[in-house]
């Protein structure tokens, strides 16, 4: 299951986000989201888990939670939406 965390400090890295979704079982990845032209993070990351039980006990577990000062916002990632391009 993919999912959704937002609210997340500037500095939170991938280690710290796989750290915290491990604790609640199977991480396949965690990856936070970074902007590309300030090579900072933009707030927001997803993680990867393959077993969906352990993925909603860490959704109802992390949903809330302080992660590096702030409360994290965690769900269900739903799928992109695709938008226009625009040149």
């Amino acid at each position: 299951m993919n999912i959704y965390v937002g609210n997340l400090s500037y500095s939170t890295r991938d280690d710290e986000l796989n750290r915290a979704f491990s604790a609640h079982g199977e991480v396949a990845s965690a990856t936070v989201i970074i902007d590309r032209e300030s090579q900072r993070s933009r707030g927001f990351g997803f993680v990867e888990m393959p077993n969906d039980d352990e993925a909603q006990a860490a959704i109802a577990a992390l949903n809330g939670a302080d992660l590096g000062g702030r409360t994290i916002t965690v769900n269900q990632a739903r799928p992109r939406e695709d938008k226009p391009r625009r040149w």
